[in-house]
């Protein structure tokens, strides 16, 4: 059997196999592209037209402390610069203990007078298909299981292109043929769909790997582009001083003056430091930058900053995964193009499945 028989066979059977995983994956992401603004049309509680401001942020973390006085630890509070209420999270609730990855979420109103919305992840739709997406609903394994099916599906990827790879006229490979038998109907089709996604899947299939295998891909990365900056909070003893919200953002802003700031996070009662995420120009990603700034609980010092730019090569890399695996590294336009390119190996699948019960058909039929 040749070369090329044997990698169409692969295709085939891997496809068969694994297909519909990859399908499912592929979907929630799509859906994943969007899912801050999904979530926010399911919950009419959190739209407002408002935007807050800092002191609305200050008035937010006032309020959540008031709140939940019990829960003691850091609050992190998102700066989304959109119109609605401010989204909020305290990571490792007592509620979902256990669990790899549960933080309380709650939503405070613009103004920062009042929670309006409170909810655990994965107990909601949106957060519910996150994980699914992610860990298929299984934990650690589960993320593990995903970022090996990501490497089974660039060799997919791979194996396709082998198998129509033309070994004469280009024009006649790439042509599509409405007419004629099914099964050559069925297969232009599943090739067409193929080359147009041949990139873009690729990108999403190797990011979603790496992202779910960090681990996995730093031991590939480290030998060839050196090992990633390690980021760490400072080694700073907490200071028997009350927490200064305020004093501690106006003096983040001053490391990163025309940044935008994406995160805060609270000190808690025991720690030592605020921490702000800033977004910095040349720093792909909008939710989740990476300049950060450590203020002491006090606010009357910057203890440790980190800017993205200044990150070695491993670690800019690992800054664009992300953004490259959702699409928003390039605005609105290059997220509905993800989002569309998620749904395409659902039609690869049946397109590709269709063809194959056509060909056993063929084959059972002439007696083979």
């Amino acid at each position: 059997m040749s070369a090329r028989r044997l990698v169409q066979r692969a295709h085939a059977w891997l496809g068969l196999s694994v297909g519909l995983i990859i399908v499912l994956i592929s979907t929630t992401g799509s859906l994943l592209v969007f899912y801050p603004e999904i979530d926010a049309a399911l919950n009419p509680a959190v739209q407002s037209g408002e935007i807050a401001d800092d002191a609305d942020l200050i008035r937010a973390e006032e309020t959540l402390r008031a709140s939940y006085p019990d829960r003691t630890g850091p609050w992190r509070l998102e700066v989304t610069g959109q119109p609605g209420a401010i989204p909020a999270r305290y990571y490792n609730p007592p509620e979902t203990a256990g669990r790899a990855f549960a933080p309380m979420m709650l939503w405070v109103s613009p103004d920062g007078r009042e929670v309006v919305r409170t909810e655990f992840w994965g107990d909601y739709a949106m957060t519910f298909i996150y994980d699914l997406h992610y860990r298929l609903l299984a934990e650690g394994a589960g993320a593990k299981l995903v970022g090996y099916i990501g490497l089974v599906a660039v060799i997919l990827v791979l194996t396709g292109l082998w198998s129509f790879w033309p070994r004469g006229s280009w024009a006649k490979a790439l042509a599509l043929r409405l007419r004629g038998h099914p099964l050559r109907r069925w297969r232009d089709a599943h090739k067409i769909a193929g080359l147009v996604g041949l990139i873009p899947l690729l990108m999403l299939f190797a990011t979603g790997a790496m992202l779910a295998l960090p681990e996995e891909s730093e031991t590939v990365l480290s030998p060839i582009i050196g090992k990633p900056d390690r980021q760490s909070a400072p080694a700073v003893p907490p200071l028997p001083v009350a927490a200064d919200l305020s004093a501690a953002l106006a003096l983040a802003r001053t490391q990163f003056p025309k940044a935008r700031l994406a995160w805060i996070e609270t000190p808690g009662t025991e720690g030592c430091c605020f921490r702000f995420r800033f977004q910095i120009s040349g720093d792909p990603s909008r939710r989740f930058p990476h300049s950060y700034v450590w203020v002491t609980r006090s606010g009357s010092t910057i203890v440790q900053s980190i800017d993205a730019n200044a990150a070695n090569a491993h670690s800019r890399l690992l800054n664009w995964l992300h953004p490259l695996h959702d699409g928003s590294f390039g605005g609105l336009t290059t997220r509905i193009l993800t989002a569309a390119m998620g749904l395409l190996p659902l039609i690869l699948f049946v397109t590709g499945l269709y063809r194959w019960r056509l060909r056993r058909k063929q084959l059972r039929d002439a007696g083979c």
